[in-house]
């Protein structure tokens, strides 16, 4: 049976300021840092063959923190930008409050949550999804169907495409799905990739 945990970033510091960040880079906040640590707290009875994530600080400090927490620092561990967050385009940087004032309430939820509407000049989840779901198929999935447990620090989006796929969502259904910071999201899937069960640790 292989193990795949899912593991979004501590909050960061554009989180705090409830700023859209998309792949702008972003350190982690002190709340982050300690939630990043929590996690690694929640792993201990787990022991990773390997790890992924993205080219991103926030995602790379919080798997960091968490082996360092765990004292697996040294297991083999992969970078990808195909595990980065949404590219919100236009609105980077822009608060939230601000931006639904200026757009709408309605608009903005729209962009943050819909499945295959754009940002200006950003990505949309599908967008998102093009790339995570090749990149897990081909990178990551082997490794599962060999029985491996892999952890995974990403993004709130990248890994809402990825549970979307694993659990079979509609769009109507990821449209409300929400992945909390620094909580680890474990699946087991037997030897053909099937879900066998799915819970927050």
């Amino acid at each position: 049976m292989g193990r795949l945990i899912l593991l979004r970033h501590g909050e960061s510091q554009w989180n705090l300021e409830n700023r859209f960040t998309g792949w702008v880079d972003v350190p982690l906040s002190p709340r982050g840092v300690q939630e990043a640590k929590n996690a690694g707290e929640k792993l201990r009875s787990y022991r990773f063959d390997r790890a992924f994530t993205s080219v991103l600080q926030r995602a790379n400090d919080t798997l960091g923190l968490a082996l360092e927490v765990l004292g697996q620092q040294s297991i083999p561990t992969e970078r990808d930008k195909a595990l980065n967050e949404r590219m919100y385009g236009e609105l980077q940087g822009l608060n939230k409050a601000e931006t639904a004032k200026k757009y709408g309430e309605d608009q903005v939820k729209i962009w943050r949550r819909s499945y295959d509407i754009r940002p200006p000049g950003g990505e949309s989840l599908k967008d998102t999804a093009d790339r995570v779901l090749p990149y897990y198929e081909k990178a990551i999935k082997p490794h599962l169907l060999r029985g491996e447990t892999i952890l995974i620090a990403a993004h709130g989006n990248s890994l809402r495409a990825l549970v979307m796929e694993l659990e079979h969502l509609s769009r109507e259904q990821v449209l409300e799905l929400n992945i909390p910071t620094g909580a680890p999201l474990l699946y087991e899937l037997d030897s053909n990739g099937k879900l066998l069960s799915h819970r927050y640790l």
